[in-house]
């Protein structure tokens, strides 16, 4: 009972949160956070330590939902469509960020090359809970149709996730492993990627297979897809020393090839159904994620954590003038893609204590500025997007 009176608590504080986020109108994942934060040990202490026992696995299975949420969203003839400025967005804004944390992680956080390489790739991603809603409206408000700024951002931010989740888990890896980079280390990040994507469109395959031939509910396909992506992260930590295999781009790829091979009917129903689910799992994960911090630590790095997040931020709006040299927007349009790239949540949330669990000395820190910087980007960029949006009218 202890558990299922946790879970009360996490469903009926989140959901309180998030209404209140509404009534101020920032995100509502930030009402969620800071509920995770009363409720938990460090506040109020009213969540079963069983609970939170089990909230690194809480936040893979969220992990898994978001991926699977965004490849169903992703149309291949979109990328095309946005072309070399959107394949630019998906990498460099990230990669310039990371650099940024590189180099000043060690001056202001006392922290590693490699401890800020793998902060900066738990921060360096842009979340889709914030942006893709916006971008969808502006999409259906006929915003931009000329430079076709929203389907850029769709597109490039989508991306953005999966490299940088590949990033993390291979400092990560490296961490754990001897705190250095060799070059077996820097081989694996493309044989993980291609045998991820490879090993993903197989399944991916398969299942449209299976989907097309088979009369079957679209409830009991995203079973499936699920099961299939739970085996898929098995498949990596099987083949760990062995081979490397990325689970993550593997779930990714099998998504997109079912939204790319299946009828677009039957994948806006799977989509419904995975955003559904969404509304359950986007309450665990952040307000999990929130009772994780400890009060005390996060204040005490409190003025350090904002400014290394503003430096990162300000690297980050570097590399996207950077992704889009060439294009024929002009300074207001690209200043509207860098604050549209700003917004820091999803990923952070559900990759940002991972550090923590698997016992590293820079895992309270990780976690720490990982919250920090959703309270302060996810606001700030949910209020830029929506305030600036007639610079790309």
């Amino acid at each position: 009972m202890p558990m299922l009176t946790s879970l009360a608590y996490i469903f009926i504080f989140g959901l309180i949160g998030s209404l209140l986020s509404k009534f101020v109108k920032i995100p509502s994942l930030v009402g969620m956070l800071i509920a995770g934060i009363l409720i938990g040990p460090f506040a109020l202490n009213l969540l079963d330590q069983s609970i939170l026992d089990m909230s690194a696995d809480l936040r893979t299975f969220a992990l898994i939902i978001i991926l699977i949420k965004a490849g169903l969203s992703l149309k291949l003839s979109d990328m095309k469509q946005v072309g070399r400025p959107a394949l630019f967005m998906s990498f460099v804004p990230a990669s310039c960020e990371i650099i940024g944390y590189v180099f000043f992680a060690k001056a202001i956080l006392g922290l590693s090359w490699l401890e800020g390489a793998l902060l900066g790739a738990v921060l360096a991603a842009v979340s889709p809970a914030v942006v893709v809603p916006r971008m969808t409206k502006l999409i259906d408000e006929g915003y931009s149709d000329r430079t076709k700024i929203p389907q850029l951002i769709t597109a490039g931010a989508s991306c953005d996730d999966i490299f940088v989740i590949v990033l993390f888990s291979s400092f990560l890896s490296a961490l754990e492993t001897g705190d250095n980079i060799d070059f077996t280390t820097l081989i694996n990040v493309p044989i993980s990627i291609f045998l991820g994507i490879s090993i993903g469109v197989i399944v991916g395959l398969l299942l449209c297979f299976l989907f097309k031939h088979f009369d079957i509910q679209n409830s009991v396909k995203i079973i499936l897809i699920i099961s299939c992506s739970f085996l898929l992260l098995q498949l990596q930590d099987t083949c760990e020393g062995i081979v490397a295999i990325s689970g993550l781009i593997g779930v990714m790829s099998l998504s997109i090839v079912l939204k790319n091979q299946l009828q677009e009917s039957t994948t806006t129903n799977l989509s419904q159904i995975i955003s559904r689910l969404w509304v359950a799992f986007e309450l665990l994960l952040f307000v999990l994620v929130g009772a994780s911090v400890n009060i005390d630590y996060t204040l005490h790095a409190g003025f350090s954590s904002v400014i290394i997040i503003f430096i990162g931020l300000i690297f980050r709006c570097c590399g996207v003038f950077l992704a889009l040299l060439g294009t024929n927007l002009n300074k207001k349009e690209k200043l509207y893609c860098a604050a549209s790239y700003l917004p820091k949540a999803t990923v952070q949330a559900a990759i940002g204590g991972v550090a923590l669990a698997t016992g590293l000395g820079c895992g309270e820190i990780v976690l720490c500025i990982s919250v920090i910087a959703i309270l302060i980007t996810a606001p700030l960029g949910a209020i830029l997007i929506d305030k600036l949006k007639a610079w790309i009218a």
